[in-house]
């Protein structure tokens, strides 16, 4: 049996989310986490770059271009097929999660209704 992988802190969710559909930069990175997430993630740079550092090591994104604007370096980054695939595995697991409250949710509210004896 394969054991699944522990659940992903929602930060790290929503820069893989990001990343998705085309490479950015870490300003970028910051900005799409925080629409993708209605808000709820706001990224500073050091927690940015630590994760971008720790998810590069496990080969679930990678530098895809780095150039140099005004004198700094700017590194671009894209999401490795290991990222997206850890990404849709948490997605998968959300999903299951969150039909245990929905389905029980829809049994509570069909479940008849008894009314008290006049």
């Amino acid at each position: 049996m394969i054991k699944p992988s522990a659940p992903m802190r929602e930060p790290t969710y929503f820069i893989l989310a990001a990343l998705q559909d085309e490479p950015l930069h870490g300003y970028a990175i910051v900005k799409r986490a925080q629409e993708l997430s209605d808000g709820r993630v706001r990224l500073t740079t050091g927690t940015l770059y630590a994760a971008l550092d720790r998810l590069t090591g496990e080969e679930m994104v990678r530098v895809a271009e780095e150039t140099v604007v005004n004198g700094r370096a700017r590194r671009t980054y894209e999401l490795t097929e290991r990222g997206l695939s850890a990404l849709h595995e948490e997605a998968a697991r959300l999903i299951a999660a969150a039909r245990v409250v929905r389905d029980r949710s829809v049994r509570s509210t069909t479940a008849t209704v008894r009314t008290a004896p006049a």
